[in-house]
């Protein structure tokens, strides 16, 4: 009996113990020093943001224009949303597949006539658009030539394939850009730090003068 009294006792009194060592900050009139930081997951005692990324979109730039503009004419999108070192890009690569369809063209048109002249049976005159290239090529068998006028027929349609592609991927990222600016531009703010730092030496390179290595840190804020 006694001993448990002695136990209730020994209890109440570490109780009123531990109670007498919390801090009264309200009637001290200071600031409890184990606050969170703000602006910090629950339960993180990390130092607070100093400042906030910040976002300025254009709201008056409208992506529906930016993308009306690149259908209209290649290119005409990226100058819209100020980003003119993509036309050259554009129209390099139009200007290839341009030239393609027109050389490949340009050859079929010449043997797809030459194919035709010998399924007839007929030859051509001389002064005809394609008389010097019948006698060029009379040694060369039927099929072959057939097979050439397919193959150019067939890079003709490719090139022209590519042409409206490169147009459509055009199209998109004039609409990917015009969308960023017009809704999730960031802070044009970029600053760069430069500071001192040790690099630790792996195991195998450490030597006995010193585990560490000098080194610069840099530091880029977008």
């Amino acid at each position: 009996m006694y001993k448990f009294l002695f136990v209730i006792g020994f209890t109440m009194v570490f109780a009123f113990a531990a109670a007498a060592q919390t801090a009264d900050t309200a009637s001290t009139g200071k600031k409890d020093t184990i606050k969170k930081a703000s602006n910090t997951a629950p339960g993180s005692f990390a130092p607070p943001i100093k400042k906030e990324k910040a976002y300025h979109p254009d709201s008056l730039h409208s992506p529906h224009k930016a993308v009306m503009h690149s259908l209209m004419v290649p290119g005409w999108g990226q100058l819209y949303n100020h980003r003119w070192w993509k036309v050259p890009i554009i129209y390099g690569g139009i200007g290839l597949l341009a030239s393609a369809v027109i050389f490949n063209q340009k050859y079929y048109s010449e043997f797809i006539t030459l194919a035709r002249y010998r399924e007839r049976g007929v030859a051509p005159v001389k002064g005809d658009k394609y008389y010097d290239d019948y006698i060029l090529y009379a040694n060369v068998s039927d099929q072959n030539i057939r097979d050439v006028a397919d193959n150019s027929r067939r890079n003709r349609d490719l090139s022209i394939l590519g042409i409206l592609a490169a147009w459509g991927i055009q199209t998109i990222d004039a609409y990917i850009d015009a969308k960023f600016i017009h809704s999730f531009t960031v802070d044009n703010d970029l600053s760069m730090k430069v500071t001192p730092g040790l690099i630790g030496q792996p195991v195998y390179a450490q030597n006995v003068n010193s585990a560490f290595i000098p080194a610069l840190k840099i530091t880029f804020t977008f």
